[in-house]
């Protein structure tokens, strides 16, 4: 891999850092990223993969605008993969925005797992063992250790990881789902607990991943050789039966010709690309729901990197819209904050589209206080999630045929320039 990729990645949330590590990702986009993408070198060398999942997840950087910029280069058929990727993204929120259902059940079997650490001396020793890195396993330390200090882990280490924490160590797999939002700055309930239900073989039925000693030597370039782990085991026990999908709501109308307070989550950091018709832009606020993902603390590299994503957003926003905009944080702040829009004369509230997580309950409960108060609340959402969910019925195989249409939809010319 040449080192024009810089090797080393600052996870500065800002849009400006976003788009400079697009910019020097896009000409290993094809058959570089594809025949090494898997490689895991360790937190020294990114120089294999686009690492721009920090900024994807908060949306500096939107799904839309990285695809333009990589089509720009290429054709589809040339990075197909990278493409791929990320509408995995995309197909992991509207698979969950379709079942609401899994992600409260995980709420509650999380806290039933989170009790059972107190009272389970066993299951508690093992459990801490495993989030400090002291399990004797040395992948899996390594990768706990580096999860905590850098808030990010190659995609490939994160399978590994939660296939040892199933298997080898038998822990419950809510626990690692919860270790991962607590620390990843790229932390996606969708995407975070829908790929743990897929390695334990509850997402697609009977189906699972073992990590194999083997293969983490292999891509890991020898830097571990793990002793001790499972390679022969089924997947979890499961009797859950999924919902029927539920298509989404249509997006709301804005209410054309009134004032609002426009609200910026760490869903959507780019909300000066929003197109808000009529509507004149009066108060903007900030919401950070983040310090929700977990019952437990988070970590200070993922509370950082959306602390100052809201940030830079609201700092774009002012700029384009005018005035200063009022922070808001935690579920405490609902009623803070629509006193606060109809002090500035908002007759509505416009947020962008909240998806299923930790933050969904907190936005309904705000839209029943603005109503209650008489003030509107609608949410804005992307054509690109309005085209790509409704796809997202079954497995990804299937949503993966798609694709070539969705990127139609969405304006691209998929035969590209090579």
């Amino acid at each position: 891999m040449t080192d024009l990729l810089t090797r080393t990645i600052k996870f500065d949330a800002t849009r400006k850092a976003g788009l400079e590590r697009l910019d020097s990702f896009v000409p290993f986009a094809g058959t570089t990223y594809r025949t090494e993408r898997n490689f895991d070198y360790g937190p020294a060398n990114r120089s294999n993969v686009s690492a721009l999942s920090p900024w994807v997840r908060h949306r500096l950087l939107t799904e839309q605008e990285i695809c333009d910029r990589v089509m720009q280069d290429f054709a589809l058929s040339s990075t197909e993969k990278f493409i791929q990727e990320v509408f995995w993204r995309t197909y992991w929120k509207g698979w969950l925005e379709m079942r609401p259902s899994v992600w409260s059940i995980y709420e509650t079997d999380r806290m039933a797992a989170l009790k059972r650490t107190q009272t389970n001396a066993n299951m508690r020793r093992d459990y801490t063992a495993a989030i400090e890195g002291n399990t004797g396993i040395d992948c899996l330390d390594a990768w706990a250790k580096e999860l905590v200090e850098t808030g990010y882990l190659h995609n490939h280490a994160r399978m590994w990881f939660a296939s040892i924490w199933m298997f080898t160590l038998r822990l419950d797999w809510t626990l690692g789902a919860d270790f991962f939002l607590r620390h990843l700055m790229d932390a996606d309930a969708a995407s975070n607990t829908l790929s743990w239900r897929w390695v334990g073989g509850l997402q697609t039925k009977g189906k699972h991943y073992l990590a194999r000693a083997s293969n983490i030597r292999k891509f890991t370039d020898g830097r571990f050789d793990p002793q001790g782990l499972t390679e022969n085991a089924g997947p979890l026990p499961d009797d859950f039966a999924f919902d029927k999908p539920v298509p989404p709501e249509p997006p709301t109308p804005l209410p054309l010709g009134k004032k609002a307070m426009l609200l910026i989550t760490e869903d959507d950091c780019t909300v000066e690309q929003l197109n808000f018709g009529a509507i004149e832009i009066c108060s903007i606020a900030t919401w950070n729901l983040s310090d929700l993902r977990s019952p437990l603390q988070i970590g200070d590299a993922a509370s950082d990197f959306t602390t100052r994503a809201l940030a830079n957003a609201a700092s774009r926003a002012c700029e384009k819209l005018g005035g200063n905009a009022t922070a808001f944080t935690g579920n405490d702040a609902i009623e803070n904050m629509v006193t606060a829009a109809s002090d500035a004369g908002a007759e509505c509230l416009i947020v962008p589209f909240t998806a299923q997580g930790w933050a969904r309950a907190p936005m309904n409960q705000l839209a029943a206080k603005c109503r209650e108060r008489g003030i509107a609340f609608c949410e804005i959402q992307r054509n690109w999630d309005i085209e790509a969910w409704p796809h997202a019925t079954k497995g990804f195989f299937p949503f993966k045929e798609k694709i070539p249409q969705l990127m139609l939809t969405a304006g691209f010319d998929i035969k590209g320039k090579r």
